[in-house]
């Protein structure tokens, strides 16, 4: 049976000045938490992007030697839409991703490189909301970011880290997981709203293929949608939902 969805979200922390968000690819993160991001960077926080591929199998169309260089710039143009500079980009290959120490051992470095206090993921459970099955690459991505946050901390955990120069960091303090079918937290989205439209609108090669509606009406639609759906449990404010894990 399932359980009624009308216990209220609480406000996320912000007593915080660096976030790093670890996804799989391109579009990832203006699927629905880029409006929350825009409202941090507005408030002088320090946001950056850490992207494990360059989503080049994305397209069926175009092939991953001219489509992963076109998502990239897709991206980075995205990214500034809502006030984020740094997108790094980690080079797995899209579609077939690996859960495992290599992937968990560059999360790690990334979050040693950026030292972060708030760490941003996407949904790593199999499905969406027990509807849809979600790809192995956000679960792969998604858990690993989950693991990294303790692998960044200890010294003792690829110590060859050390010896490029990065050293511990034990400061992430809570991991917030996007997408989820849980979310415990929630973030005012109103004055992000329509940057984060224009940010998914930046993806528009992808979107073209994906929908035959008109691009910025598909990207109004769904976010506005979700946002106003979450803001039901977030006393009537347009909301980015997450799941908040505590470090």
């Amino acid at each position: 049976m399932t359980e009624p969805m009308n216990d209220q979200l609480k406000p996320m922390p912000d007593d915080w000045q660096r976030a790093l968000a670890v996804v799989a690819h391109p579009d990832d993160l203006e699927y629905g938490c880029s409006a929350a991001i825009a409202g941090w960077t507005d408030a002088g926080r320090e946001v950056a992007y850490v992207l494990a591929t360059r989503g080049e199998a994305g397209i069926d169309t175009l092939e991953p030697e001219k489509c992963g260089p076109l998502r990239e710039q897709e991206q980075r143009a995205s990214a500034a839409v809502v006030g984020v500079s740094e997108v790094d980009f980690l080079d797995h290959r899209d579609g077939v991703i690996e859960y495992g120490t290599a992937l968990r051992r560059d999360i790690a470095a990334a979050i040693r490189r950026h030292r972060p206090e708030l760490l941003i993921t996407l949904n790593h459970r199999d499905t969406w909301g027990g509807v849809a099955w979600n790809t192995p690459d956000h679960v792969a991505v998604g858990r690993a970011t989950l693991d990294a946050a303790g692998d960044a901390g200890n010294r003792w955990i690829f110590p060859e880290l050390m010896e490029q120069g990065l050293e511990p960091w034990n400061g992430v303090r809570w991991v917030a997981v996007a997408g989820s079918s849980t979310p415990t937290h929630a973030v005012d989205a109103t004055p992000g709203l329509e940057r984060a439209v224009r940010s998914l609108l930046e993806h528009r090669t992808y979107i073209e293929v994906l929908t035959d509606e008109d691009p910025e009406t598909y990207c109004r639609t769904f976010l506005t949608g979700g946002a106003q759906t979450t803001g039901e449990r977030f006393g009537g404010k347009p909301a980015v939902a997450f799941e908040l894990f505590s470090r």
